[in-house]
Protein backbone atom coordinates (compact mmCIF):
# COMPACT_ATOMS: atom_id res chain seq x y z
CA UNK A 1 0.00 0.00 0.00
CA UNK A 2 1.17 3.26 -0.69
CA UNK A 3 1.58 5.70 1.61
CA UNK A 4 -0.26 9.45 0.76
CA UNK A 5 -0.11 10.98 3.93
CA UNK A 6 3.55 10.93 5.30
CA UNK A 7 7.37 9.10 4.81
CA UNK A 8 7.32 6.92 8.11
CA UNK A 9 6.51 3.06 8.28
CA UNK A 10 3.91 0.89 10.15
CA UNK A 11 5.99 0.70 12.86
CA UNK A 12 5.94 4.35 13.64
CA UNK A 13 2.73 5.18 12.19
CA UNK A 14 0.31 2.90 14.51
CA UNK A 15 1.89 3.60 17.84
CA UNK A 16 1.02 7.19 16.91
CA UNK A 17 -2.63 6.69 16.12
CA UNK A 18 -2.81 5.44 20.15
CA UNK A 19 -4.87 8.69 21.76
CA UNK A 20 -2.19 9.15 24.50
CA UNK A 21 1.27 9.32 25.07
CA UNK A 22 3.78 8.92 27.70
CA UNK A 23 5.58 11.67 27.91
CA UNK A 24 9.61 12.03 27.73
CA UNK A 25 10.62 15.36 26.48
CA UNK A 26 9.70 17.81 24.16
CA UNK A 27 12.20 17.23 20.91
CA UNK A 28 10.81 13.96 20.73
CA UNK A 29 7.09 15.39 20.75
CA UNK A 30 8.41 17.71 18.12
CA UNK A 31 9.70 15.06 15.91
CA UNK A 32 7.51 12.67 16.45
CA UNK A 33 4.36 14.91 14.79
CA UNK A 34 6.81 16.56 12.12
CA UNK A 35 7.21 12.88 11.15
CA UNK A 36 3.93 12.16 11.36
CA UNK A 37 2.29 15.13 9.62
CA UNK A 38 4.45 16.38 6.97
CA UNK A 39 5.60 14.15 3.58
CA UNK A 40 9.20 15.03 2.36
CA UNK A 41 8.84 13.59 -1.20
CA UNK A 42 5.72 15.55 -2.25
CA UNK A 43 6.72 17.53 -5.28
CA UNK A 44 4.32 19.80 -5.58
CA UNK A 45 4.95 21.19 -1.93
CA UNK A 46 7.79 22.25 0.17
CA UNK A 47 8.46 20.61 3.26
CA UNK A 48 7.41 24.10 5.38
CA UNK A 49 7.05 24.12 8.58
CA UNK A 50 5.66 26.50 11.10
CA UNK A 51 6.55 26.79 14.51
CA UNK A 52 5.35 29.43 17.07
CA UNK A 53 6.54 29.34 21.10
CA UNK A 54 9.22 30.15 23.55
CA UNK A 55 12.97 30.39 23.15
CA UNK A 56 13.76 27.11 24.67
CA UNK A 57 11.29 25.31 22.10
CA UNK A 58 12.91 27.52 19.40
CA UNK A 59 16.32 25.58 19.99
CA UNK A 60 14.76 22.01 20.02
CA UNK A 61 13.10 22.51 16.96
CA UNK A 62 15.52 24.05 15.21
CA UNK A 63 17.38 20.56 16.02
CA UNK A 64 14.65 18.71 14.46
CA UNK A 65 13.86 20.46 11.55
CA UNK A 66 17.55 20.40 10.44
CA UNK A 67 17.84 16.03 11.51
CA UNK A 68 14.10 15.61 9.08
CA UNK A 69 15.13 17.97 6.55
CA UNK A 70 12.39 20.74 7.30
CA UNK A 71 12.15 24.21 6.25
CA UNK A 72 11.62 25.89 9.52
CA UNK A 73 9.94 29.17 9.81
CA UNK A 74 8.34 31.64 12.80
CA UNK A 75 6.18 33.52 13.64
CA UNK A 76 8.60 36.64 12.00
CA UNK A 77 9.29 34.90 8.45
CA UNK A 78 5.26 34.47 7.73
CA UNK A 79 5.30 37.16 5.05
CA UNK A 80 7.76 35.07 3.07
CA UNK A 81 6.40 32.20 2.98
CA UNK A 82 4.42 30.52 0.36
CA UNK A 83 3.03 27.42 1.63
CA UNK A 84 3.03 26.06 4.63
CA UNK A 85 2.70 21.87 5.83
CA UNK A 86 2.25 22.16 9.46
CA UNK A 87 2.21 24.72 12.08
CA UNK A 88 2.76 23.48 15.77
CA UNK A 89 1.80 25.92 18.60
CA UNK A 90 3.24 25.04 21.54
CA UNK A 91 2.02 27.16 25.09
CA UNK A 92 2.91 24.19 27.81
CA UNK A 93 5.08 26.53 29.23
CA UNK A 94 3.17 29.70 28.41
CA UNK A 95 -0.18 29.05 29.54
CA UNK A 96 1.52 27.51 32.96
CA UNK A 97 2.25 30.83 34.14
CA UNK A 98 -0.88 32.29 33.17
CA UNK A 99 -2.45 33.69 36.01
CA UNK A 100 -5.41 35.71 34.54
CA UNK A 101 -8.16 35.05 32.12
CA UNK A 102 -7.38 38.40 30.43
CA UNK A 103 -3.87 37.42 30.16
CA UNK A 104 -5.44 33.90 28.79
CA UNK A 105 -7.20 35.90 25.63
CA UNK A 106 -4.68 38.01 24.71
CA UNK A 107 -2.66 34.57 23.81
CA UNK A 108 -6.08 33.27 22.67
CA UNK A 109 -6.49 36.58 20.35
CA UNK A 110 -3.05 36.34 18.91
CA UNK A 111 -2.98 32.50 18.28
CA UNK A 112 -6.34 33.06 16.00
CA UNK A 113 -4.63 36.32 14.25
CA UNK A 114 -1.87 34.13 13.45
CA UNK A 115 -3.88 31.28 11.93
CA UNK A 116 -5.62 33.68 10.09
CA UNK A 117 -2.79 35.48 8.37
CA UNK A 118 -1.58 32.02 7.19
CA UNK A 119 -4.50 30.81 6.17
CA UNK A 120 -4.13 30.80 2.49
CA UNK A 121 -0.78 29.52 3.00
CA UNK A 122 -1.57 26.18 5.06
CA UNK A 123 -2.17 23.15 2.42
CA UNK A 124 -5.30 22.05 2.17
CA UNK A 125 -6.09 19.09 4.53
CA UNK A 126 -3.00 19.86 6.30
CA UNK A 127 -2.52 20.15 10.20
CA UNK A 128 -2.24 22.50 13.07
CA UNK A 129 -1.39 21.13 16.18
CA UNK A 130 -1.67 23.27 19.68
CA UNK A 131 0.12 21.79 22.67
CA UNK A 132 -1.28 23.12 25.48
CA UNK A 133 -2.63 22.62 29.42
CA UNK A 134 -5.66 22.92 31.72
CA UNK A 135 -4.15 24.72 34.80
CA UNK A 136 -5.08 25.12 38.31
CA UNK A 137 -4.51 27.86 40.73
CA UNK A 138 -5.64 28.34 44.69
CA UNK A 139 -8.90 26.42 43.91
CA UNK A 140 -9.93 28.01 40.37
CA UNK A 141 -9.60 25.44 37.58
CA UNK A 142 -8.84 26.75 34.55
CA UNK A 143 -10.02 24.72 31.38
CA UNK A 144 -7.97 26.62 28.82
CA UNK A 145 -7.21 23.55 26.53
CA UNK A 146 -10.96 22.96 26.00
CA UNK A 147 -11.73 26.70 25.25
CA UNK A 148 -9.04 27.22 22.64
CA UNK A 149 -10.31 23.95 21.08
CA UNK A 150 -13.69 24.99 21.00
CA UNK A 151 -12.36 28.40 19.29
CA UNK A 152 -10.23 26.80 17.08
CA UNK A 153 -12.85 24.45 15.69
CA UNK A 154 -14.84 27.54 14.27
CA UNK A 155 -11.77 28.28 12.37
CA UNK A 156 -10.49 25.03 10.97
CA UNK A 157 -12.09 21.76 11.74
CA UNK A 158 -10.88 19.66 15.09
CA UNK A 159 -9.73 16.21 13.78
CA UNK A 160 -8.52 14.94 17.16
CA UNK A 161 -6.77 15.19 20.72
CA UNK A 162 -3.53 13.56 22.21
CA UNK A 163 -3.70 13.34 25.81
CA UNK A 164 0.77 13.40 26.78
CA UNK A 165 0.93 11.97 30.46
CA UNK A 166 4.42 13.40 32.18
CA UNK A 167 5.72 10.85 34.05
CA UNK A 168 6.85 13.40 36.40
CA UNK A 169 4.47 15.82 38.14
CA UNK A 170 4.18 19.06 40.66
CA UNK A 171 4.65 18.84 44.47
CA UNK A 172 1.57 19.49 46.27
CA UNK A 173 0.58 22.74 47.52
CA UNK A 174 -0.93 22.63 50.79
CA UNK A 175 -4.62 23.51 49.61
CA UNK A 176 -8.02 22.58 51.03
CA UNK A 177 -9.45 22.19 47.46
CA UNK A 178 -9.21 19.29 45.44
CA UNK A 179 -6.39 19.20 43.33
CA UNK A 180 -4.09 16.45 40.98
CA UNK A 181 -1.07 16.59 40.08
CA UNK A 182 -1.20 18.18 36.66
CA UNK A 183 0.55 15.95 35.15
CA UNK A 184 -1.17 15.77 32.06
CA UNK A 185 -1.40 18.01 28.96
CA UNK A 186 -3.36 18.28 25.35
CA UNK A 187 -1.80 18.18 22.04
CA UNK A 188 -4.95 19.21 20.04
CA UNK A 189 -5.23 19.00 16.36
CA UNK A 190 -6.99 21.10 13.69
CA UNK A 191 -7.08 20.62 10.01
CA UNK A 192 -8.02 22.79 7.21
CA UNK A 193 -10.04 21.30 4.79
CA UNK A 194 -13.24 21.60 3.48
CA UNK A 195 -15.23 21.57 6.53
CA UNK A 196 -13.67 24.52 8.02
CA UNK A 197 -15.76 27.26 8.76
CA UNK A 198 -12.72 30.22 9.11
CA UNK A 199 -14.39 32.19 11.66
CA UNK A 200 -11.21 33.61 13.46
CA UNK A 201 -13.05 35.85 15.85
CA UNK A 202 -12.86 34.72 19.87
CA UNK A 203 -15.63 33.72 22.00
CA UNK A 204 -16.18 32.93 25.19
CA UNK A 205 -17.79 30.11 25.84
CA UNK A 206 -18.45 30.49 29.93
CA UNK A 207 -15.76 27.91 30.97
CA UNK A 208 -14.34 29.97 33.25
CA UNK A 209 -17.78 31.50 34.58
CA UNK A 210 -18.40 28.41 37.82
CA UNK A 211 -15.15 27.47 38.77
CA UNK A 212 -14.14 28.52 42.72
CA UNK A 213 -14.10 25.26 44.72
CA UNK A 214 -15.51 25.88 47.92
CA UNK A 215 -13.70 25.04 50.65
CA UNK A 216 -14.71 21.59 52.07
CA UNK A 217 -11.38 21.38 54.23
CA UNK A 218 -10.35 18.57 51.71
CA UNK A 219 -6.91 16.89 53.15
CA UNK A 220 -4.62 18.08 50.81
CA UNK A 221 -2.75 15.14 51.65
CA UNK A 222 -5.10 12.98 48.74
CA UNK A 223 -3.94 14.63 46.27
CA UNK A 224 -3.73 12.09 43.37
CA UNK A 225 -2.09 11.97 39.65
CA UNK A 226 -4.24 13.00 36.20
CA UNK A 227 -3.87 9.80 34.85
CA UNK A 228 -4.28 6.07 35.41
CA UNK A 229 -3.10 2.87 33.29
CA UNK A 230 -5.47 0.23 34.86
CA UNK A 231 -5.84 -3.04 33.86
CA UNK A 232 -8.58 -4.54 35.76
CA UNK A 233 -9.66 -8.00 36.23
CA UNK A 234 -11.27 -10.07 33.30
CA UNK A 235 -15.15 -9.19 33.54
CA UNK A 236 -17.25 -12.25 34.73
CA UNK A 237 -20.14 -13.64 31.87
CA UNK A 238 -22.44 -11.50 33.45
CA UNK A 239 -20.83 -8.18 33.08
CA UNK A 240 -19.35 -8.55 29.87
CA UNK A 241 -22.65 -8.39 28.57
CA UNK A 242 -23.10 -4.86 29.36
CA UNK A 243 -21.40 -3.09 26.31
CA UNK A 244 -19.76 0.10 27.98
CA UNK A 245 -18.87 -1.17 31.61
CA UNK A 246 -16.16 0.56 33.49
CA UNK A 247 -13.97 -1.28 35.93
CA UNK A 248 -14.61 -1.28 40.39
CA UNK A 249 -10.65 -0.77 40.21
CA UNK A 250 -11.28 2.95 38.83
CA UNK A 251 -13.82 4.00 41.67
CA UNK A 252 -12.05 2.66 44.13
CA UNK A 253 -9.62 6.04 43.37
CA UNK A 254 -12.11 8.47 44.10
CA UNK A 255 -14.24 6.43 47.13
CA UNK A 256 -11.60 7.62 49.33
CA UNK A 257 -10.99 10.87 48.06
CA UNK A 258 -14.60 12.04 47.92
CA UNK A 259 -16.61 9.70 50.67
CA UNK A 260 -15.91 7.89 53.63
CA UNK A 261 -17.05 5.12 55.85
CA UNK A 262 -21.02 4.45 55.52
CA UNK A 263 -21.37 7.16 53.03
CA UNK A 264 -24.30 7.03 50.40
CA UNK A 265 -23.36 6.96 46.58
CA UNK A 266 -25.07 6.89 43.74
CA UNK A 267 -25.54 5.89 40.15
CA UNK A 268 -28.08 7.19 38.14
CA UNK A 269 -27.71 4.90 34.98
CA UNK A 270 -25.87 1.90 37.15
CA UNK A 271 -25.57 -0.78 34.26
CA UNK A 272 -24.51 -4.06 36.14
CA UNK A 273 -24.11 -2.12 39.36
CA UNK A 274 -20.18 -1.24 39.62
CA UNK A 275 -20.57 1.45 41.40
CA UNK A 276 -23.07 0.47 44.08
CA UNK A 277 -20.79 -2.95 44.54
CA UNK A 278 -17.76 -1.17 44.63
CA UNK A 279 -19.03 1.05 47.00
CA UNK A 280 -20.59 -1.89 49.41
CA UNK A 281 -16.63 -3.58 49.06
CA UNK A 282 -15.30 -0.72 50.32
CA UNK A 283 -18.16 0.20 53.40
CA UNK A 284 -20.20 2.55 51.79
CA UNK A 285 -23.77 2.37 50.93
CA UNK A 286 -24.55 1.93 47.35
CA UNK A 287 -27.70 3.26 45.45
CA UNK A 288 -28.81 2.96 41.93
CA UNK A 289 -31.48 3.26 38.94
CA UNK A 290 -31.11 1.19 35.96
CA UNK A 291 -33.70 1.72 32.79
CA UNK A 292 -32.76 -1.86 31.17
CA UNK A 293 -34.63 -4.86 33.05
CA UNK A 294 -31.88 -7.14 31.88
CA UNK A 295 -28.97 -5.22 33.04
CA UNK A 296 -30.60 -4.23 36.78
CA UNK A 297 -31.09 -8.07 37.06
CA UNK A 298 -27.32 -8.31 37.01
CA UNK A 299 -26.66 -5.52 39.35
CA UNK A 300 -29.69 -6.73 42.15
CA UNK A 301 -27.80 -10.56 41.93
CA UNK A 302 -23.81 -9.08 42.32
CA UNK A 303 -24.88 -6.91 45.56
CA UNK A 304 -27.29 -9.16 47.13
CA UNK A 305 -24.14 -12.16 46.35
CA UNK A 306 -21.97 -9.72 48.01
CA UNK A 307 -23.52 -9.05 51.34
CA UNK A 308 -24.56 -12.22 51.63
CA UNK A 309 -21.24 -13.80 51.67
CA UNK A 310 -19.69 -10.78 54.35
CA UNK A 311 -18.40 -11.81 57.50
CA UNK A 312 -21.59 -11.27 59.53
CA UNK A 313 -18.83 -10.37 62.34
CA UNK A 314 -17.81 -7.12 60.45
CA UNK A 315 -20.18 -4.65 62.05
CA UNK A 316 -19.50 -2.32 59.61
CA UNK A 317 -20.53 -4.10 56.21
CA UNK A 318 -23.10 -5.91 58.30
CA UNK A 319 -25.44 -2.58 58.33
CA UNK A 320 -24.54 -1.63 54.92
CA UNK A 321 -27.19 -0.73 52.97
CA UNK A 322 -27.95 -1.08 48.85
CA UNK A 323 -30.63 -0.27 46.84
CA UNK A 324 -31.22 -0.41 42.92
CA UNK A 325 -34.47 0.35 41.42
CA UNK A 326 -35.69 -0.77 37.64
CA UNK A 327 -36.96 2.80 36.81
CA UNK A 328 -35.74 5.94 33.97
CA UNK A 329 -33.48 7.97 35.64
CA UNK A 330 -35.73 11.05 34.40
CA UNK A 331 -38.69 9.47 37.00
CA UNK A 332 -36.24 9.85 39.94
CA UNK A 333 -38.69 11.02 43.19
CA UNK A 334 -36.79 12.64 46.25
CA UNK A 335 -38.25 9.52 48.14
CA UNK A 336 -36.40 6.65 46.51
CA UNK A 337 -33.60 7.30 48.32
CA UNK A 338 -31.92 8.98 50.79
CA UNK A 339 -29.48 12.28 50.04
CA UNK A 340 -26.22 11.46 48.11
CA UNK A 341 -22.58 12.05 49.79
CA UNK A 342 -21.50 11.26 46.02
CA UNK A 343 -22.45 10.29 42.60
CA UNK A 344 -20.10 8.35 40.00
CA UNK A 345 -21.54 7.16 36.74
CA UNK A 346 -21.11 7.02 33.37
CA UNK A 347 -23.54 8.20 30.53
CA UNK A 348 -24.04 6.13 27.37
CA UNK A 349 -21.63 7.12 24.83
CA UNK A 350 -24.75 8.28 22.43
CA UNK A 351 -26.47 6.54 20.13
CA UNK A 352 -22.82 5.04 18.59
CA UNK A 353 -23.62 1.55 19.77
CA UNK A 354 -26.74 1.78 17.35
CA UNK A 355 -24.53 2.64 14.67
CA UNK A 356 -23.35 0.04 12.27
CA UNK A 357 -19.84 -0.25 12.23
CA UNK A 358 -19.15 1.31 15.23
CA UNK A 359 -15.96 -0.16 17.84
CA UNK A 360 -16.70 -3.38 19.32
CA UNK A 361 -20.02 -3.74 17.83
CA UNK A 362 -18.31 -6.63 15.56
CA UNK A 363 -16.87 -8.56 17.88
CA UNK A 364 -19.75 -8.14 20.23
CA UNK A 365 -22.11 -9.47 17.72
CA UNK A 366 -19.91 -12.18 16.96
CA UNK A 367 -19.90 -13.68 20.47
CA UNK A 368 -24.00 -12.96 20.30
CA UNK A 369 -23.44 -10.12 23.00
CA UNK A 370 -26.06 -6.86 23.21
CA UNK A 371 -25.24 -4.30 20.91
CA UNK A 372 -26.49 -1.70 22.74
CA UNK A 373 -27.80 -0.58 25.86
CA UNK A 374 -31.56 -0.95 25.34
CA UNK A 375 -34.28 -1.02 23.36
CA UNK A 376 -36.24 1.67 25.15
CA UNK A 377 -37.70 4.04 23.39
CA UNK A 378 -36.63 6.30 26.10
CA UNK A 379 -33.16 5.58 26.48
CA UNK A 380 -30.68 8.03 25.70
CA UNK A 381 -28.31 5.99 23.95
CA UNK A 382 -31.53 5.78 21.12
CA UNK A 383 -31.48 9.56 20.98
CA UNK A 384 -30.19 10.31 17.01
CA UNK A 385 -29.37 14.32 17.30
CA UNK A 386 -26.58 15.07 19.60
CA UNK A 387 -27.74 18.29 20.70
CA UNK A 388 -31.10 16.64 21.89
CA UNK A 389 -28.93 13.81 23.67
CA UNK A 390 -26.68 16.26 25.30
CA UNK A 391 -29.90 18.56 26.67
CA UNK A 392 -31.90 15.72 27.89
CA UNK A 393 -28.87 13.72 29.76
CA UNK A 394 -28.06 17.91 31.18
CA UNK A 395 -31.76 18.08 32.54
CA UNK A 396 -31.53 14.43 34.22
CA UNK A 397 -28.33 15.19 35.99
CA UNK A 398 -29.72 18.72 37.49
CA UNK A 399 -32.80 16.62 38.61
CA UNK A 400 -30.50 14.15 40.27
CA UNK A 401 -28.24 16.90 41.90
CA UNK A 402 -31.01 18.04 43.64
CA UNK A 403 -30.73 14.85 46.35
CA UNK A 404 -26.54 15.48 46.38
CA UNK A 405 -25.76 17.10 49.79
CA UNK A 406 -24.11 21.14 49.49
CA UNK A 407 -20.35 20.61 48.77
CA UNK A 408 -20.99 16.98 47.54
CA UNK A 409 -18.56 15.96 44.34
CA UNK A 410 -20.12 14.26 41.38
CA UNK A 411 -17.96 12.00 38.81
CA UNK A 412 -18.43 11.31 35.62
CA UNK A 413 -16.91 8.81 33.49
CA UNK A 414 -17.25 10.34 29.36
CA UNK A 415 -14.91 10.53 25.79
CA UNK A 416 -15.32 12.68 22.60
CA UNK A 417 -16.61 10.96 20.24
CA UNK A 418 -15.45 10.51 16.90
CA UNK A 419 -18.73 9.38 14.43
CA UNK A 420 -18.92 9.72 10.75
CA UNK A 421 -15.63 11.58 10.38
CA UNK A 422 -17.05 14.69 12.55
CA UNK A 423 -15.74 15.32 16.37
CA UNK A 424 -18.04 16.04 19.08
CA UNK A 425 -16.49 16.83 22.13
CA UNK A 426 -18.74 15.36 24.35
CA UNK A 427 -16.54 15.70 27.80
CA UNK A 428 -16.20 19.45 27.00
CA UNK A 429 -19.90 20.42 26.15
CA UNK A 430 -20.93 18.46 28.87
CA UNK A 431 -18.60 20.25 31.42
CA UNK A 432 -20.11 23.06 29.91
CA UNK A 433 -23.54 22.65 30.44
CA UNK A 434 -22.88 21.30 33.86
CA UNK A 435 -21.24 24.47 35.02
CA UNK A 436 -24.33 26.29 35.37
CA UNK A 437 -24.97 24.64 38.38
CA UNK A 438 -21.70 22.40 39.50
CA UNK A 439 -18.28 23.74 40.12
CA UNK A 440 -16.17 22.29 37.74
CA UNK A 441 -12.72 20.62 39.24
CA UNK A 442 -9.36 19.40 37.57
CA UNK A 443 -9.97 16.80 35.36
CA UNK A 444 -8.45 13.01 35.76
CA UNK A 445 -7.46 10.64 33.06
CA UNK A 446 -8.64 7.07 32.56
CA UNK A 447 -5.81 5.53 30.22
CA UNK A 448 -6.66 1.97 28.57
CA UNK A 449 -3.38 0.38 27.13
CA UNK A 450 -5.01 -3.40 26.44
CA UNK A 451 -6.52 -2.60 23.58
CA UNK A 452 -5.88 -3.28 19.91
CA UNK A 453 -4.69 -0.70 18.16
CA UNK A 454 -7.04 -0.23 14.81
CA UNK A 455 -5.24 1.08 11.37
CA UNK A 456 -7.53 4.11 10.82
CA UNK A 457 -7.32 5.88 7.86
CA UNK A 458 -4.32 3.79 7.49
CA UNK A 459 -1.52 5.61 4.87
CA UNK A 460 -4.36 8.39 4.03
CA UNK A 461 -5.12 10.64 6.94
CA UNK A 462 -4.70 10.52 10.86
CA UNK A 463 -7.92 9.07 13.01
CA UNK A 464 -6.55 8.22 16.19
CA UNK A 465 -7.80 5.24 18.48
CA UNK A 466 -9.45 6.72 21.33
CA UNK A 467 -8.24 4.97 24.61
CA UNK A 468 -8.47 7.69 26.91
CA UNK A 469 -11.51 8.35 28.82
CA UNK A 470 -12.62 11.69 30.95
CA UNK A 471 -13.42 11.33 34.74
CA UNK A 472 -15.05 14.70 35.58
CA UNK A 473 -15.69 15.70 38.82
CA UNK A 474 -17.98 18.81 39.64
CA UNK A 475 -18.93 20.00 43.32
CA UNK A 476 -22.47 21.20 44.18
CA UNK A 477 -22.51 24.46 45.85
Amino acid sequence: MKNRFNNITSKEWLPFQKSWLKFSNFENLYRDNVRFFMKFDDEENSPNLLYVGDQTGEKLIKNVAKSEGAQLFFKEDIPKIDKIQFVIFDYFNTISEVNSIEKYNEIKSQLLQILNSINEKIIHRKFVVVFIRNVEKNGRYFPFAWDLAKNLKRAFSLKDEKIGCLETSTDANNSKFFQTDESVFYSLYFRKDENSLLNFSTVDFGYFENNQQINSNFNSNQKIRSWYILKPKPRNKDEILHPAKFPEELIEIFLPLFTKKSDNVFDPMCGTGSTILCSLQNNRNGYGVELSEFFYKIANERCSTFLSSINSQNATQKNLKFKILCKNARKINKTDFPKFDYIFTSPPYWDMLNMKGAEGQVRRKEKGLKLNYSDDTFDLGNINDFDLFLNELVEIYFEIIKNLKPRGYFTIVIKNIKKKGKNYPFAWDLSLKLQKELILLPEVFWLQDDIRIAPYGYFNTWVSNTFHQYCLTFQKP
